[in-house]
């Protein structure tokens, strides 16, 4: 798991999970490789890792990608890092993932905008800024009434990796239940968007890897002309 991974899942529990006592968490994709999300977390939740696979971290083995054996409403948070690029129909999982949480629950999403070619076992996708929305009207199509409550995608720590980070509710009528946004509280990302707003926070149109490579064409240009 990649620094940022375990670094913006740590800014979601620190601002979402205020009173997590015997709150029930729920992640997808829980195998914990080089680390888990499961360490971030608060100790006090009746947490429960899901992964298609036996391993360390895992408790509850699927057997179908877009059949999680849990009751409808019965959920307080589902969090997911690192597994959307990999599912083949991903926005078959958010209804199924929908449905699931309680009304005022909350989905914590975290996948790749960038980085290598990764299968598990296969790489399906990237995530740019407006997905988090997109996901939204899919689910409205669905008969469902979820909300963004923000999006952003955030800078590279010491890997090639930019994740892009999303938290939605279930249900928008349950939105004034959370008042405190990730992006409030840390800078070290661009392209935000918050509930209520649909300017972009930090907005740039080149990525961080499109910024390092014509910083290295300025220098070898520089370099040519002094010569």
């Amino acid at each position: 798991m990649h620094n940022t991974a375990l670094q913006n899942a740590d800014y979601f529990f620190k601002t979402y999970l205020d009173q997590s006592a015997g709150k029930k968490v729920v992640e997808i994709g829980s195998q914990d490789v080089n680390g888990s999300i499961r360490q971030v977390c608060p100790k006090d939740v009746d947490y429960i890792g899901l992964d298609f696979v036996e391993g360390k971290g895992v408790d509850i083995v699927l057997t179908d990608p877009y059949q999680l054996p849990l009751s409808e409403n019965s959920v307080d948070y589902v969090v997911s890092s690192s597994v959307f690029e990999h599912s083949e129909m991903f926005w078959v999982l958010f209804i199924e993932i929908l449905r699931v949480l309680k009304p005022d629950g909350l989905f914590y999403l975290n996948a790749p905008s960038n980085g290598m070619f990764h299968r598990y076992p296969v790489d399906c996708w990237r995530f740019y800024p407006d997905s988090g929305n997109a996901l939204v009207k899919w689910a409205e199509r669905e008969g469902l009434q979820p909300a963004l409550l923000e999006s952003y995608t955030s800078y590279q720590d010491s890997d090639y990796w930019n994740d892009f980070v999303s938290v939605f509710i279930k249900d928008v009528e349950y939105v004034e239940g959370y008042q405190k946004r990730i992006v409030d509280t840390h800078n070290n990302f661009y392209n935000g968007l918050v509930y209520g707003s649909d300017e972009f926070i930090n907005f740039k149109e080149i990525t961080q890897d499109q910024l390092k490579i014509q910083a290295i064409r300025d220098i070898t240009n520089s370099r040519l002309v002094i010569k």
